[in-house]
C-alpha cells in the first residue's frame, strides 16, 4: 500500500470540513437578527437554510461521478475555491441576495468536500485503522454544527453577524494551503461517460424531495401546501425513473450495486436513523429551551454544548474501539442508551431542572457517537474499492434527504401537538398556556424519535463485522 502523509492530509480536510459545517449552523442562530437587518419575512430568511440543503441535495448524488472525472487535488481546489468565495461574499454581504448567493457557494463547497473526505480516508487508510480516522470525521460532523450556534451567539451579541464569516475565512485559507502542499491524488480518473438524463432526473428527484420536506417544515400551510405536495410527488417520480435508469446502464452515475452488500445497507439504515434522531431533537430542543422554558438563545446554546463537545471528543475513541472489537458491541448499547434517553426526554416539562436536561443531552450524544461512525465505517468497508465513490455518494445523499424529512416531521409533530393543546385551552394567548402547548408538542417529537431509535435497534441486531482481506478483489466474510 502506498504511503501517504496521512496526518497532514487529514488535518487539511478536517479544518476545511469543520469550518464549512460550523458556518452552516452558525447562521441559523442569526436568522431572527437577519430578518430585522434586511427587513425580510421568516419564510424568506428560511431560504438561507433551505437553499443550503437544496444545493447539497442536488450536488451530493453527482459526487460519485465527479470523483471519477477529476483528480483528488482538482476537486479539493474547486471545493475550497467555492467555500472561500462564498465565505468572503457572506462576510461582505450588504443585502439578502448577496448572502443567498454566498450560501449556495458555501454549500457547493461542502457538497464536494464531505464525500471527498470520506473517499480519501477509504483509500489512504488500511481497513484496520479506518474506524479511528472516520471517528475524526465524526468529530467534525457533530462538533462543528454544535459549536456554531454558541460562538455565533457571542459574535452577534458583541460584534455583528458578518464576523461569523470573517472568523472562518483564515481557517479555510490555512486548510487550503496545507492541502495544496500535502494532498495527493488518491483516486483513479476514469472519466466515465456522463449521462445527462440521469443528471437531470437526479437533480429533480433529490432536489424535489429535499425542497418539499424543507418547505413542509416551515409550517405556514405545512403539508397541505400545493407546492409541498407537488415537489415531493414530482421528486419521487423523478427518483423512481432515476433508479430504473441507473439499473439499466453499464456505467451508472450512481452505482446502485452498493445495495448488494448487506452490511452496507445495515450501516446506511443506522446512519439515516441517527440523522433523523439528531435533527428532530436538535431542532426541537433549542426551541423548547427558549419558548417552553424561557431561556435566552445564548443560554440554550451553552446548555447543548457539553453533549455535543463530548460527542465530538468521543468519536475518534469510538472509532478505535470499533477497529478493535467491531460494530456490534458499540451500536446495540448505543441505540439502547439513545432510546432510554429519548423516553426520559418525552417527560420533560417547564419545571424540569436545567442540569437534568444537560445530562440527558450528554447521554443522547454519547449514544449517537457509539452508533454513527462504527455503523458507517463497517458498511463502507464491505464495498470493493471501485464502489467507494458510489457508496459515499449514496450515504451522503440519503443523509441529506433523511435530514430534511426528520426536520419536517419534527416540526409537523410539534405544530400539531401545540395546536391541539391550544384548541382546547381557555386562554390560548397566555404565555403559560403557550409554554404548556410547546411542552406537549416537544414531548410528542421525542416519542417519535424514540420510535425511530427502536426500529434502528431492531435492525442493529443483524450487524456483523466486515473482515477486509487486504489484496483481495473485495472484502471477504
Amino acid at each position: 500500500m502506498k504511503q501517504y502523509n496521512t496526518k497532514a492530509i487529514m488535518a487539511s480536510l478536517l479544518i476545511c470540513g469543520f469550518m464549512g459545517m460550523f458556518s452552516e449552523t452558525a447562521l441559523n442562530i442569526a436568522i431572527s437578527n437577519l430578518m430585522e437587518v434586511f427587513q425580510i419575512t421568516a419564510a424568506t430568511a428560511q431560504w438561507l437554510t433551505t437553499g443550503f440543503l437544496l444545493t447539497l441535495g442536488i450536488l451530493m448524488p453527482m459526487t460519485g461521478l465527479l470523483l471519477q472525472w477529476f483528480t483528488t487535488r482538482q476537486l479539493f481546489i474547486i471545493s475550497l475555491a467555492s467555500s472561500l468565495a462564498g465565505t468572503l461574499i457572506a462576510a461582505l454581504a450588504v443585502n439578502f441576495e448577496m448572502l443567498m448567493v454566498a450560501r449556495v457557494l458555501q454549500a457547493a463547497g461542502m457538497g464536494l468536500l464531505i464525500p471527498l473526505m470520506f473517499n480519501t480516508i477509504l483509500v489512504i487508510y488500511p481497513p484496520e485503522q479506518r474506524g479511528a480516522a472516520m471517528g475524526f470525521v465524526g468529530l467534525v460532523i457533530m462538533f462543528a454544527p454544535a459549536t456554531g450556534p454558541t460562538v455565533a451567539g457571542i459574535l452577534i451579541e458583541y460584534l455583528s453577524w458578518h464576523y461569523i464569516f470573517w472568523l472562518t475565512l483564515p481557517f479555510l485559507v490555512v486548510g487550503l494551503l496545507v492541502g495544496l502542499k500535502y494532498l495527493e491524488n488518491v483516486t483513479e480518473v476514469t472519466k466515465p461517460p456522463i449521462d445527462l438524463l440521469s443528471v437531470v432526473l437526479s437533480t429533480i428527484g433529490f432536489g424535489g424531495v429535499v425542497f418539499g420536506f424543507s418547505k413542509a417544515g416551515e409550517g405556514e400551510q405545512g403539508w397541505g401546501s400545493p407546492i409541498v405536495i407537488a415537489s415531493i410527488v414530482v421528486g419521487l417520480i423523478a427518483l423512481m425513473l432515476f433508479v430504473l435508469r441507473q439499473l439499466t446502464m453499464r456505467q451508472p452515475v450512481m452505482n446502485l450495486r452498493v445495495f448488494k452488500f448487506p452490511m452496507f445497507i445495515v450501516g446506511l439504515l443506522m446512519v439515516l436513523s441517527c440523522m433523523m434522531i439528531i435533527l428532530s431533537s436538535m431542532i426541537i430542543l433549542p426551541l423548547y429551551l427558549q419558548n417552553g422554558m424561557g431561556l435566552s438563545t445564548f443560554a440554550a446554546g451553552l446548555m447543548l454544548l457539553p453533549g455535543s463537545a463530548l460527542n465530538g471528543i468521543l468519536s475518534p475513541r469510538m472509532g478505535r474501539l470499533f477497529d478493535k472489537y467491531g460494530p456490534k458491541w458499540l451500536v446495540i448499547p448505543g441505540l439502547a442508551i439513545v432510546a432510554v434517553t429519548l423516553w426520559f426526554f418525552s417527560g420533560i416539562t417547564p419545571t424540569t431542572s436545567i442540569a437534568f436536561i444537560v445530562v440527558l443531552h450528554i447521554a443522547l450524544m454519547v449514544g449517537i457517537s457509539m452508533v454513527w461512525m462504527p455503523a458507517q465505517t463497517n458498511g463502507l468497508n464491505q464495498l470493493p474499492p471501485e464502489l467507494y465513490p458510489h457508496g459515499t455518494a449514496v450515504m451522503n445523499t440519503l443523509q441529506q434527504v433523511a435530514g430534511a424529512i426528520g426536520t419536517a416531521v419534527a416540526v409537523a409533530i410539534l405544530t400539531s401537538g401545540m395546536e391541539k393543546y391550544l384548541h382546547q385551552s381557555t386562554a390560548p394567548s397566555e404565555l403559560a398556556e403557550m409554554a404548556k402547548a410547546m411542552t406537549l408538542g416537544s414531548q410528542n417529537v421525542f416519542l417519535f424519535a424514540m420510535f425511530v431509535t427502536l426500529i434502528g435497534l431492531a435492525i442493529a441486531f443483524t450487524i456483523r463485522r466486515v473482515i477486509v482481506k487486504q489484496g483481495a478483489l473485495g472484502p471477504m466474510h
